[in-house]
């Protein structure tokens, strides 16, 4: 029982806090490339470019988060399996 609890827990919050905390990096790093753009426009490029790549590792920490998600929810049993376990069922 405490294993189903366990995986339905897991499940439910490994997509929202990814998709929570990889917004918040997301935002930091897109702050501080702009900083460095504002102050040394010159480097422009180069900052934009390193951005990008930045951003492009933090979304897919977020999508790895969301198919270990799929892959825990796969390992959860039907409704009529949780209802015999629980002893609700007739």
């Amino acid at each position: 029982m405490l294993y189903l609890f366990g995986l339905v827990v897991a499940t439910g919050f490994a997509v929202s806090f990814s998709a929570i905390f990889g917004g918040l990096a997301q935002a930091r790093a897109i702050t501080a490339a702009l900083e460095g753009i504002a102050r040394q426009p010159e480097a422009a490029g180069p900052i934009r470019v390193n951005m990008i790549i930045g951003l492009a590792f933090i979304e897919s920490l977020t999508i790895y988060a969301l198919v270990v998600a799929f892959m825990l929810f796969t390992k959860l049993p039907d409704t009529a399996a949780i209802v015999k376990l629980l002893g609700l069922g007739h």
